[in-house]
C-alpha cells in the first residue's frame, strides 16, 4: 500500500457531534410539512447529500403546498445553520486527530456532504479553520456520497494521489465513498450503527478518534495496511 500523504476527515457526525442535531432538525421540518417523519427515521439518509436526502423523503411521502425540493432544502439547511452554530460540540478526539496529523506533516482537508453554510457553520463552531486548509462540500460535485467524487477533488485540491489519502468517516455512505476512491478508509462509527455489516468495506473500524495517536499514523505513513489489524 501506498505510503499516506494526507487526511481526509468527514465532518458531521465524524468531528462535530451533529447527527442527533441533523434528525431533530430534518424532522422538525418534514413534520412542519405534514409528513410522518420521526427523528430516528433520518437515519437513512445518514451521510446523504441534502438534496439526495429532500429527494429521498419527498419520494416517501410527498409533501402538500407547493413547495419544491429547493425550498425545503433551504428550511433545512437555516435550521442546521441554527442549530450547529448554538448546540454543536466537537466529538471526543476531533481536534487531537487534526492537530497531531498536522504535526506529523501530513496535509489534511474535510470532505463533507453538507451544503457550504452548514459546513462553514460546523468547522467556525469548532475552531478548526487553521488546521484544515482545504474543506469540500459535496455540493460542489455533480454526485454525493457514496459516489467518490467528493474525496477525488479533496484529492486534487491536496495534489496528493487518492492511494495515498487516509479518510475517517462515520456513515456508509462515506465509508463507500472513500474505498471507490481508492483511499485507506478508518469507520469510526456510532454505537448504533457499528455492527452494520456494510462497515467491513473499511480498512480499519474504531469506536473513537482517541484511538488515534501518532503510532497509528505511523503505520499508514509506513505503508501498513489493512492486514496490519
Amino acid at each position: 500500500m501506498r505510503s499516506v500523504e494526507a487526511v481526509i476527515f468527514d465532518l458531521d457526525g465524524l468531528l462535530i457531534d451533529s447527527e442527533p442535531l441533523w434528525r431533530e432538525g430534518e424532522s422538525r421540518i418534514f413534520q412542519g410539512l405534514g409528513m410522518p417523519v420521526e427523528p430516528e427515521d433520518i437515519r437513512a439518509t445518514m451521510g446523504m447529500r441534502l438534496d439526495e436526502s429532500v429527494a429521498y423523503w419527498y419520494g416517501r411521502c410527498p409533501w402538500s403546498g407547493g413547495l419544491s425540493n429547493a425550498a425545503v432544502m433551504t428550511l433545512i439547511e437555516d435550521e442546521m445553520v441554527r442549530l450547529i452554530g448554538s448546540r454543536g460540540e466537537a466529538l471526543p478526539g476531533a481536534r487531537a486527530a487534526i492537530a497531531l496529523a498536522r504535526d506529523l506533516g501530513l496535509k489534511t482537508a474535510i470532505a463533507s456532504s453538507s451544503t457550504i453554510p452548514v459546513v462553514e457553520a460546523a468547522v467556525a463552531r469548532l475552531d478548526i479553520r487553521d488546521l484544515v486548509p482545504v474543506v469540500r462540500s459535496a455540493a460542489g460535485e455533480l454526485y454525493g456520497k457514496p459516489h467518490p467524487a467528493v474525496y477525488l477533488t479533496t484529492a486534487g485540491l491536496l495534489a496528493v494521489h487518492p492511494t495515498a489519502c487516509l479518510a475517517f468517516e462515520d456513515s456508509i455512505a462515506g465509508t463507500i465513498a472513500a474505498k471507490a476512491a481508492r483511499m485507506t478508509c478508518i469507520a469510526v462509527p456510532d454505537e448504533q450503527t457499528r455492527p452494520r455489516p456494510e462497515f467491513g468495506v473499511a480498512d480499519r473500524v474504531l469506536r473513537s478518534l482517541t484511538e488515534v495517536d501518532a503510532r497509528f499514523y505511523r503505520q499508514f505513513m509506513a505503508g501498513g495496511s489493512s492486514a496490519d489489524r
